[in-house]
């Protein structure tokens, strides 16, 4: 069968396939995550509860679209990186797994009593369901940055030697309180623009400037301890891209700093953390003028540009090891055939249209902001 795209050219589009996939799920759900990890703190009544919970209880369902097909496409894209990554850390995922789960009962059983005690705790389950993925995710990714203690032998069997535990540092800690944050922003960016004036707004907007700070604080010393730590990896030796998916061919060794490599050499990927920078401004200048959509756009902006640079930086490492640098796995090494990544990419040529779609109609039947009215009188919201 002739393919039209060589095989290095399909591997590269599909490494932006997976940002673009992940990208998506952060700003989708990751506003669904912020607005529950918010709960607890913005909406002090049963009812401002209620006008919080309604501004995502609509549309939560809808994005784990993103997140199912950010799965799919890593284990038929990346089948070397599903299986180490889905193995190796498959503890934070049972952990995160269980804080999702949560969400869903709590929408379904919170309005089946009005007893407020009964109401507290689900409002609280809410808040962890939104808090620990957020927590969760943003650790994972530092650990990506700092290397995975794993290992491939000669038949690329992989041994993971590593913990739970083992996953929280100070640097992944850091990148985890800076993903709570990026989502906390990006959440009261969407109650901005989804709930009408008033008090729970007006917290809303108190916390967005704090978590806006947050993220810009933590965002550049982040990108200085990456710039200062023992925390690259960098490639060495001759890579043959068209070659043969195997982690084994390819000659890595650590060092200090490498992250900021491809900023030299490929100039345009500054626009990454620049996003990153300029977009948690343009939500305080949001807040500040009270404009709810110049808001969620610096919101979107910032998140945008976090995950942006971690994979712009990493490039073309997507899950390095930290105890053994020749099992790290690349855009190269770690990648499905040919055909198969040709036959997905026309998947997704026709698909990913229909899913925005959907996405961009749902938005527009649900837009309009939420009132403590529509709330006391519709006796379909949560």
């Amino acid at each position: 069968m002739h393919i039209p795209l060589d095989y290095e050219t399909l591997r590269v589009i599909w490494w932006a396939l997976l940002g673009v996939l992940l990208i998506g799920f952060a700003l989708t759900d990751g506003y669904d995550l912020g607005v529950a990890a918010l709960l607890p703190f913005v909406g002090r009544s049963d009812e401002e509860r209620r006008l919080v919970i309604n501004a995502v209880a609509p549309h939560w369902e809808g994005h784990q679209v993103w997140l199912i097909l950010g799965g799919g496409a890593i284990f038929a894209a990346w089948p070397f990186v599903y299986a180490v990554s889905f193995s190796g850390f498959y503890l934070a995922m049972f952990l995160v797994l269980s804080a999702l789960i949560l969400r869903p009962v709590a929408f379904k059983y919170r309005s089946k009593k009005p007893d407020a005690a009964w109401r507290s705790r689900w409002d609280w389950a809410l808040f962890v369901g939104g808090l620990v993925p957020a927590l969760v995710f943003g650790v994972a990714v530092g650990n990506v940055l700092v290397g995975a203690p794993f290992r491939l032998d000669g038949d690329l069997r992989m041994t993971y030697e590593g913990s739970l535990l083992g996953l929280f540092t100070p640097f992944t800690l850091l990148t985890g309180l800076l993903s709570v944050a990026m989502l906390a922003l990006h959440g009261a960016g969407w109650l901005a623009v989804k709930i009408e004036e008033g008090p729970v707004l007006a917290r809303a907007r108190a916390i967005a400037r704090i978590a806006a700070l947050l993220s810009l604080a933590l965002f550049v010393l982040g990108g200085v301890m990456v710039a200062k730590g023992p925390m690259g990896m960098a490639l060495t030796g001759l890579v043959d891209t068209q070659g043969p998916s195997n982690p084994l061919l390819v000659a890595s060794v650590a060092r200090p700093g490498a992250w900021l490599a491809n900023y030299g050499l490929h100039p345009w990927m500054i626009a990454a953390p620049l996003l990153g920078l300029v977009g948690p401004l343009v939500a305080l200048l949001g807040l500040a003028r009270r404009q709810g959509w110049t808001t969620l756009a610096g919101t979107a902006l910032a998140t945008t540009g976090i995950i942006a640079t971690v994979g712009c930086s990493m490039f073309p490492y997507i899950l390095p090891s930290s105890i053994d640098p020749r099992s790290s796995l690349t855009v190269w090494n770690a990648s499905s055939s040919h055909l198969t990544l040709f036959i997905m990419l026309v998947c997704t040529i026709v698909f990913l249209p229909i899913v925005l779609a959907y996405t961009a109609w749902v938005m527009s039947m649900l837009g309009g902001r939420i009132t403590l009215r529509d709330v006391r009188s519709n006796p379909d919201f949560y």
